[in-house]
């Protein structure tokens, strides 16, 4: 694992001049068209950098989460837009930590050299939304495989992977609500060409470019050999990639707030208005001042998190604290971003508009953050539940 701050900044560089070959022209057609950044996506992936959690067995650079991190922030803190490829860094855990070793084996070196692509993840249905131990996809077992029926909204990028998780249900839920769900590997090049009829994909168009789906299983068979861990206990294995989500999602966030804040500095360095710099009148100078302040603490709460998911200790306090910070500092960013650029912030040359519309997921995915705040009050502070 790379640990020195040497090491760190290397790292840092490398994903800067990586970064630097796509501008904001790149970024603003891609957003336009809402168009999967294709060539970006593949250069990460032939440097090696989205399978930086992969152990170097396997190939991968065997980084932490930490390391990871800088990856994430560095690709927003460039003006770029790393929802593209971001799940593939959490999602890996699922078959790392739990997949068995023949599956390990036939997927994770193929991943890491960039021949095999793992960005889509089946969870989230309209009906359960947040409560995923109510999904109703199901999963029924016939002799050695599982028929797949049902309806799943905000699987991202499934045309784009070659692989995709998908989580059903295989029991009915019991005294413990989390048992009966088990979680699928999916092998889409083999469904696209054998089953192509037993899934149908929807695109779904948002505020910001976000290659999402609707998808409907109808009657997709698997192997039972696609299982991840035990039948039964799949929701366990999707629990434990949720810190790591919530980590690098933060430090997403904390990329956007640099950018903000960079971009708002100097525009207010450079723009004169009756007679002198905009960035003289305190009106302009306190709100970026705030932002940046907000974000230099959610940084270190971000780099608390990965310290402790590094080193195999509980963190999910710091996880959903961190991306609840960074997602508040980057939005705070955002509007003083905005209000320093005023009319040409909603200007789409300026680029501050595209940033403004997808910093402001952060607060509402991978969860609300009201939700965190209702963790916190009653998993941290020891409070009681409201029901």
């Amino acid at each position: 694992m790379i640990s020195s701050a040497f090491d760190l900044d290397r790292l840092r560089q490398q994903t800067q001049e990586l970064c630097s070959s796509f501008p904001d022209e790149y970024w603003r057609e891609t957003d336009r068209n809402r168009r999967y950044p294709q060539e970006f996506v593949d250069t990460l992936t032939q440097a090696g950098l989205l399978s930086a959690l992969i152990p170097q067995y396997y190939g991968g650079l065997g980084l932490g989460l930490s390391e990871a991190s800088i990856i994430m922030e560095e690709i927003n803190k460039s003006g770029g837009h790393s929802a593209a490829c971001h799940a593939q860094m959490y999602t890996m855990g699922a078959l790392l930590r739990h997949g068995n070793e023949a599956q390990k084996d036939a997927y994770l070196p193929q991943i890491a050299a960039g021949k095999l692509r793992l960005q889509a993840f089946s969870i989230t249905e309209d009906k359960a939304g947040s409560d995923t131990t109510s999904i109703e996809t199901q999963a029924v077992r016939q002799g050695e495989d599982f028929i797949i029926s049902g309806h799943k909204s905000w699987t991202s990028r499934i045309d784009e992977s070659d692989l995709a998780f998908v989580l059903a249900r295989t029991s009915q839920k019991g005294k413990d609500k989390t048992h009966g769900l088990t979680l699928f590997l999916v092998d889409l090049r083999q469904v696209r060409e054998e089953q192509p009829d037993a899934l149908k994909v929807i695109k779904v168009r948002t505020m910001f470019n976000y290659a999402t789906n609707q998808i409907h299983y109808q009657g997709l068979r698997v192997p039972a050999s696609t299982v991840i861990g035990q039948v039964g206990k799949g929701f366990r294995y999707v629990l434990d990639g949720w810190n790591a989500e919530r980590i690098l999602l933060a430090s997403e966030a904390i990329g956007d707030g640099y950018w903000f804040t960079q971009r708002a500095t100097d525009y207010a360095n450079k723009r004169e208005v009756f007679g002198r710099k905009i960035g003289t009148n305190q009106g302009v100078q306190f709100p970026i001042a705030d932002a940046y302040m907000k974000l230099r603490a959610a940084d270190l709460m971000r780099w608390d998190a990965a310290r402790l998911f590094d080193a195999g200790e509980p963190c999910g306090a710091e996880a959903n604290m961190a991306k609840h910070l960074a997602s508040e500092a980057s939005w705070a960013a955002a509007n003083a971003c905005l209000d320093t650029h005023g009319g040409y912030g909603f200007v789409d040359e300026y680029d501050v508009e595209r940033k403004f519309r997808e910093t402001r997921m952060f607060q509402v995915a991978p969860v609300n953050n009201n939700m965190i705040k209702a963790f916190v009050a009653t998993k941290v502070l020891g409070m009681p539940r409201s029901y």
